[in-house]
């Protein structure tokens, strides 16, 4: 599968969101391979942090002075949050930029990290560590669901992992990534392997 998802983003241009008063940050999927397929891991946040209190989402955040890139905001910001050593990061390429509700315009990266691995949440932000296979995300079959949102019930794209439901702006990335690098290739058309 990562050299399936590696050949989908080496010849992809990522939109961009254009919108010039947005505060920049970027997110890391992180990929890895555990218990004979890959999973994709996932935050759940605390109720102490700022925003997006008891969310799902991806390890990520605002863009510092000292990161160089987008990409160095992301790496940066997965190790301060679960402990994941750039190093050890294989970067597979970037994803469309979102715009999320709270003003910011988001840069996905996806990379592969080996496993098993060592995370290690920071207890102020990550409640917990999600490690949920791409299988699960791919079989869901009614993708719409109800969330509300500071009283406001609104109708969008969700995705459920036992009791966790992963909405907004992460599951708008999800769904991007499920298309891009995981659509059903026809018969006869696999050119190796792997899933």
């Amino acid at each position: 599968m990562k050299e399936r998802i590696q050949r989908a983003l080496s010849g992809y241009s990522p939109r961009t969101v254009s919108t010039p008063d947005l505060v920049p940050a970027s997110v890391l999927m992180l990929l890895f391979p555990k218990d004979g397929e890959y999973h994709m891991l996932f935050t759940r946040r605390t109720d102490r942090v700022k925003h997006h209190k008891g969310e799902i989402s991806f390890p990520g955040g605002a863009r510092d002075d000292e990161d160089a890139t987008p990409l160095a905001t992301a790496l940066r910001e997965a190790q301060e949050e679960v402990g994941v050593d750039p190093e050890d990061v294989e970067v597979l390429g970037p994803l469309d930029q979102v715009r999320t509700r709270w003003g910011y315009r988001v840069t996905p990266f996806v990379g592969d990290i080996p496993y098993p691995y060592h995370f290690v949440p920071r207890e102020e932000e990550v409640a917990e560590v999600l490690e949920v296979p791409i299988s699960v995300l791919l079989a869901s079959e009614d993708r719409s669901g109800t969330v509300d949102v500071e009283g406001q019930r609104y109708h969008m794209v969700t995705y459920r992992y036992r009791d966790n439901v992963i909405w907004g702006a992460t599951a708008k990335m999800v769904e991007r990534f499920l298309e891009l690098c995981c659509r059903p290739v026809p018969i006869g058309r696999e050119t190796s392997g792997h899933g």
